[in-house]
Order: C-alpha cells, then sequence, then structure tokens
C-alpha cells in the first residue's frame, strides 16, 4: 500500500491519458477533461500500456469508463463503425461507456459498436443544442429521481438528468442502477476466457463517480448515503476480481492494482445527502484539497499493488506515479521502450515491487496548470484561479 502515489492530474481524461501513453497530458492540447462526443484524443499506432503488453504476448482488455474519446476528428458515428477507439491503441477487446455516467450519449460501447442498437432507432448526440420537445433536468425538474446541485440538467436518462443531449437508440440505454453488475460480469467473462494465457485487464469502475445511484440490493449499507453505498459496491465488484483470481489460481502470478484516476469529491454535481452525511469523515485524509486541485488532495490517490507471490505485504512512502506504469512494466517483461515513446515515463518497478523505498525525486501534477513536487516539497505557481471551488467545496490552488 502506497501512502504517496499519484494520478498525474487531479481530473479523469489527462490521469487516464498519462497512465496509458507515459506522457503528461498537458504536453497535448485538448487532453482536459472530455465531452461525451470527443474525438479519440491517442493517436492510433502511438506506444500505450495495452500496446506493449501485446507485444510481449499479453491479451488486452478494457472494461468500464472510458473518457478518452472515440472516433475521428468530429467524434464517433454511433450508428455505424466507431473507429478509432480502444481497438487502435492496443486493446485486443473493449466494453465501455464513452466517457462517464454523468454525460450522454449513455449508452455501452462494444468494440466498434454500440451495444444493443436498434438501427431503426439511431441515436443523435449534441453538445451544443437540445433536441425540440424532449425534456430536460432544467425544463422538467418534476421528472427526476435525482437533483442535480450544479449543471447536468440536460438530457434525463432514466430519471437524472446529464450533460449534453441525445434522442434515440432507446434500446441500448443502459439502467444505471445495473452499471456496477454490468461491468463486473464483463471483466470476470474476460477472465474466464484468458485464463490460461497471459492477459491485461484495463478494469475502470465507475462508481463512485456521480451520478451515485447503486444497485437496491446496496442501498442503506452505509450510514453516508449514495456516496458511502457505491462505495462498497465499487469493494464488492473489487472483491468479485479478487475471488474470480483465487477460484481460478491464478492469483500468486497475476498483479492487481487497486488506484483512481484524481483525488476525492464530495458534491460533484448531484444533490444525494453527500455533503451533509459526510460527518467527521475527511476524503483526502490529512491533505489539502482534492479533485481539480494543486494542493495534493488533487492527484494523491488511493494505489494498492498485489502480488502474492513476489511482492510481500506492507506500507511503502515512496512517491510513485501512474504515469510510470508503462516504463515500469516494460522493463519487468524486458521489453524495450524508447524515451520518445513514453516520454515522462520513468522506470521505478523496484519501489511498485517493494524492493526499493525510492521511487521518483520529483513530479509534475496537473490541474488546470501544474505544480511540482520534489521530495518533500511542493511548488504552486501564483494564478487568478479561485481560492476554492464552492459547488465542489473543493480548496483549488
Amino acid at each position: 500500500r502506497f501512502t504517496d502515489a499519484h494520478s498525474s492530474a487531479a481530473t479523469c481524461t489527462p490521469s487516464r491519458y498519462s497512465l496509458l501513453t507515459g506522457e503528461y497530458a498537458f504536453r497535448n492540447p485538448g487532453t482536459g477533461v472530455l465531452p461525451g462526443d470527443a474525438a479519440l484524443v491517442i493517436e492510433p499506432g502511438r506506444t500505450t500500456l495495452a500496446s506493449m503488453l501485446r507485444g510481449a504476448g499479453y491479451v488486452t482488455g478494457a472494461v468500464g469508463k472510458w473518457h478518452l474519446g472515440l472516433g475521428p476528428k468530429g467524434g464517433p458515428n454511433w450508428n455505424g463503425d466507431i473507429t478509432p477507439g480502444p481497438p487502435d491503441i492496443g486493446f485486443d477487446e473493449a466494453f465501455i461507456m464513452a466517457a462517464t455516467g454523468d454525460r450522454v450519449p449513455t449508452v455501452y460501447v462494444e468494440n466498434r459498436r454500440v451495444a444493443g442498437l436498434d438501427p431503426a432507432d439511431p441515436i443523435a448526440v449534441s453538445y451544443v443544442e437540445p433536441f425540440p420537445s424532449l425534456p430536460t433536468g432544467k425544463s422538467n425538474p418534476e421528472l427526476l429521481k435525482v437533483v442535480p446541485s450544479h449543471g447536468h440538467d440536460q438530457t434525463i436518462v432514466n430519471g437524472i438528468s446529464r450533460i449534453g443531449y441525445r434522442k434515440g437508440g432507446t434500446a441500448a440505454l443502459w439502467k444505471y442502477e445495473d452499471m456496477a453488475d454490468v461491468f463486473t460480469t464483463k471483466a470476470l467473462a474476460y477472465i474466464e476466457r484468458q485464463r490460461s494465457r497471459p492477459f491485461f485487464l484495463y478494469f475502470a469502475l465507475h462508481d463512485p463517480h456521480v451520478p451515485r445511484v447503486p444497485h437496491p440490493r446496496f442501498v442503506g449499507k452505509t450510514s453516508l448515503g449514495p456516496r458511502g453505498d457505491v462505495i462498497v459496491e465499487a469493494d464488492w465488484s473489487v472483491g468479485q476480481i479478487l475471488d474470480a483470481l483465487d477460484r481460478l489460481k491464478l492469483a500468486d502470478n497475476t498483479i492487481v492494482i487497486f488506484t483512481s484516476d484524481n483525488g476525492a469529491v464530495v458534491d460533484d454535481g448531484y444533490k444525494d445527502d453527500a455533503v451533509a452525511k459526510l460527518g467527521s469523515h475527511t476524503p483526502s485524509g490529512p491533505f489539502r484539497g482534492g479533485k481539480y486541485s494543486h494542493f495534493e488532495g488533487g492527484t494523491r490517490v488511493p494505489f494498492i499493488l498485489r502480488w502474492p507471490g513476489r511482492v510481500k505485504p506492507g506500507t511503502s512512502d515512496a512517491l510513485v506515479c501512474q504515469v510510470d506504469f508503462l516504463a515500469s512494466f516494460a522493463a519487468l517483461l524486458k521489453q524495450p521502450l524508447a524515451g520518445a515513446r513514453a516520454p515522462d515515463s520513468i522506470d521505478t518497478l523496484a519501489a511498485f515491487l517493494g524492493t526499493s523505498r525510492t521511487g521518483r525525486t520529483e513530479l509534475i501534477e496537473q490541474a488546470g496548470g501544474q505544480a511540482l513536487r520534489s521530495g518533500q516539497w511542493k511548488y504552486i505557481e501564483a494564478s487568478k484561479r479561485p481560492k476554492g471551488n464552492e459547488q465542489t467545496n473543493t480548496e483549488l490552488g
């Protein structure tokens, strides 16, 4: 368990970009938090964590939240082949959502097609104009089962208003309460299929991202409302994966990494009692800030690496970051990796495996601008950003 582990950014799209490419996202314009109809931001053909592993003989799969864009410039064709996408950057299989649960198009994408789409009912998506006569959270709040606290008041799907507008594709719409079950089932099926060969699974849980709507069997499992309940739901999903590895006798020789794409946020757009029921709990621990913030709470994330056959249980205070996955696991597998292919990724394998207490000596952290960690020091450049975000109750820096 790492106590000084980081995503490279304090929001999701740039940190996921860095995790897969080994490059700080701020070097590549257009890698901020994306709308749900954005084009793929990782150029096909470049080296990614998935393509490196595939080159080393692994079958590669992605399940869950994506939020790295799909399709060419101008966005994807939701009613045909969606290309480029995960298959073009190293994944053999993919079952994903295009962006996040709070953004349209609110459908699953399996490999290159929208799952369950009826061709007679095509999908249309817009992040500019609403579709005439269709209800929105702003105009029809009486239709909502989850009320937005800021933004998130456009197209209504399953009683929840989202960011963006959509119409059509009714048969392909997800049921939000079933999302954790759907993603976990797909992940388990992938492990079962690939059990006899080396495999890599990028399993991107959506919980506890907003909107927080747990399956009925998890409702009320905590005293913290929906936010607490979806954290329990996420724990269940992880437990299912670990149980499957045990059952298939794969656990000893399988690396499992549990981490997050940014720091904590309590109110991220919906009124779900998260603030009211937080009590004395501090999601960022002793650190200032959270999601969106230059302070440590923005990028310091949960991080556990489990490899029973090789890694001894314990705690490490080494400075580590997800941007280094590519160089580190390329070193583990003795795969050549020229610096230009992952310019910001360095080999910190010894720290990841717990054989060294030394990780990085410095780290750039992105949250709008950049901050610099160097040892126990941190430099945050003066800016004209607001001191805090009252909507999310986060100190920004």
